[in-house]
């Protein structure tokens, strides 16, 4: 669950690597990305500097500081700067360490030996060890633990302290997401086993307001509501980071962000469409910062609760597939910046099907669907009903996403067109996540996810996931998907898993326990003032400690 903000250094996925969603209230900053030229660099600018303080715009707070129990991205990309983690990928999206200085893999694909950075401190200046990478294993395996991603690491059948710097993880069973799992942030032994141990619940732990990491960012302020403040860790041990502070403003509508931008009160900020096709394309915008363009690392959807009987079954939510008009989302509200949606994987990846069921605007056939269903107008009144009751819903989704409000809308026209009655919800963005979707208190919402840098999405579609402080939201249930699911984490062969995930996007098209309604472009802009930045297939930000402002430039002296 994400504001306009971007992934953690050097990785390109907002929940680090694990291969996981993340909910999104905007959109990722991360994907093969392409800018347009750059400001030219001023007569006499010197090289990299450090100093001053790069300030975001972000639509949500943060829920917490131990992004391990947390699943908005708006937690996990601070939790990015602060926290550092095994493994992670590089600007291509190939795996390299972090912590990890190396790993070796048993021949029977089982075992996975990692040799951690000698010398590496937490802020508080405790030298990182194996046993902290332990603690976070035990951690998110403990039953209490309240973590949407402890499924990885219950496929470990033994873990082992090696010695301090040496730390073995055996699998019950191949696992091919195993390595990217280590993607997680590791946490601090000597600050939290002892509350841990005690039963204390690590969310009303100090950790989680004022965070110890051993990441290239120390925290230093948590005004909720307003801003989170970090400071640049003199120690990191890939090297000091140029920018001294990095300052994430909440300001949880896009209208006043795009306003703020303009007045050069923000640095860094995602464009919605309208803004970057007709309000930042003149001179003086394009001095001032850089835009960047990319097909985003994510989806849009419209979910349904599948608790509700209404939309058990599939010829409904197969109706309003055809009652929707994508392409109508995509030009009138994304401007032709994103392309439809057919699944929930991201269009060129290895893993992507191109080709499965879809459903192009088709009004009567919608209708048909819906009669076959059990749906008629009865009453001459326009709508819809069964059993005397008319077919009457709510559509929730979050504040300050103009782009989500707008195809709520689309949404709303279209299926009233059908006899389907629809009513818009619009939350401010921590109410939504912790009022309704927690809660399951929805009866359907409109979202987004950002995705992983593995296919497997046990943690979304499986149906042993649809606890409060799980992924599977929706509560969707299907045996033929749980089974593929199993079976695409149990193969190291890629040709295999691509067949596997190939038939489950074929079952998740026909089944459409969600609409996939489009698949956006990443509109990132950056202050002009700031070098180093360097697009990649990673997107932008992967290598954020090298960026930099020249000391001519600087504008905070903090």
């Amino acid at each position: 669950m994400t504001g306009s903000r971007r992934p953690r250094p050097k990785s390109p996925s907002a929940p680090g690597l694990l291969p996981l969603l993340v909910l999104l209230a905007l959109l990722p900053l991360g994907a093969c990305a392409r800018s347009e030229p750059a400001a030219e660099p001023a007569a006499g600018e010197g090289g990299p500097a450090y100093g001053d303080t790069l300030v975001e715009a972000s639509i949500g707070d943060i829920s917490g500081l131990i992004p391990n129990i947390t699943s908005d991205s708006a937690s996990h990309e601070i939790g990015n700067l602060i926290y550092a983690n095994l493994v992670r990928t590089d600007k291509e999206l190939r795996l390299e360490g972090e912590l990890a200085e190396r790993w070796e893999i048993s021949r029977d694909e089982l075992t996975i030996t990692f040799h951690l950075r000698k010398g590496v401190k937490w802020h508080d200046g405790v030298e990182v060890t194996a046993e902290d990478v332990d603690f976070t294993y035990r951690y998110m395996i403990d039953p209490k633990t309240p973590t949407a991603y402890a499924e990885s690491f219950r496929q470990i059948r033994r873990a082992e302290v090696v010695d301090r710097h040496t730390y073995r993880v055996t699998y019950e069973k191949p696992y091919a997401p195993g390595l990217l799992s280590w993607g997680i942030w590791i946490l601090p032994r000597h600050i939290l086993e002892g509350p841990w141990k005690a039963g204390v619940d690590l969310r009303t732990t100090p950790q989680n307001r004022h965070p110890v990491g051993s990441g290239p960012y120390r925290f230093r302020e948590w005004k909720t509501g307003e801003k989170v403040v970090l400071e640049a860790n003199p120690d990191y041990f890939e090297g000091r980071p140029y920018i001294k502070r990095v300052v994430y403003r909440i300001i949880p509508d896009q209208s006043t962000i795009f306003l703020e931008l303009k007045a050069r009160n923000i640095d860094m900020a995602g464009l919605s469409p309208i803004q970057y096709r007709r309000q930042t394309d003149y001179p003086a915008f394009r001095k001032a910062f850089n835009r960047y363009r990319y097909l985003a690392n994510a989806y849009a959807y419209l979910g349904f609760n599948l608790l509700d009987p209404r939309f058990q079954d599939k010829r409904v939510r197969q109706a309003m597939a055809s009652a929707i008009n994508k392409p109508e989302i995509i030009e009138g509200v994304l401007l032709g910046l994103g392309r439809p949606a057919v699944g929930p994987y991201k269009p060129g990846t290895w893993w992507y099907k191109e080709h499965v069921k879809t459903y192009p605007f088709d009004p009567e056939r919608a209708k048909a669907l819906l009669a076959e269903a059990g749906w008629k107008d009865t009453d001459g009144d326009g709508l819809l009903d069964k059993d005397g009751q008319p077919f009457r819903f709510t559509i929730r989704t979050n504040q300050g996403n103009l782009v989500r409000q707008q195809t709520a809308e689309i949404v709303q026209r279209r299926l009233r067109a059908v006899g389907i009655d629809v009513q818009i919800h619009v939350v401010e963005w921590a109410a939504f996540i912790n009022t309704f979707i927690r809660k399951k208190n929805f009866e359907a919402i409109i979202l987004g996810w950002g995705l992983g840098m593995d296919p497997d999405q046990y943690d979304i579609w499986h149906s042993s996931k649809t606890g409060p402080d799980e992924l599977n939201h929706i509560s969707y249930k299907n045996p033929k998907v749980d089974a593929l699911l199993e079976a695409g984490r149990r193969t190291f062969d890629e040709a295999k898993r691509k067949a596997i995930y190939g038939e489950l996007q074929d079952v998740l098209a026909e089944e459409q326990p969600v609409v996939f309604l489009y698949v956006p472009d990443a509109l990132p802009v950056v202050s002009a003032r700031v070098r180093g930045i360097e697009p990649a297939p990673a997107g932008i930000s992967y290598n954020f400690t090298k960026w930099y402002v020249p000391a001519n430039l600087q504008r905070y002296t903090r």
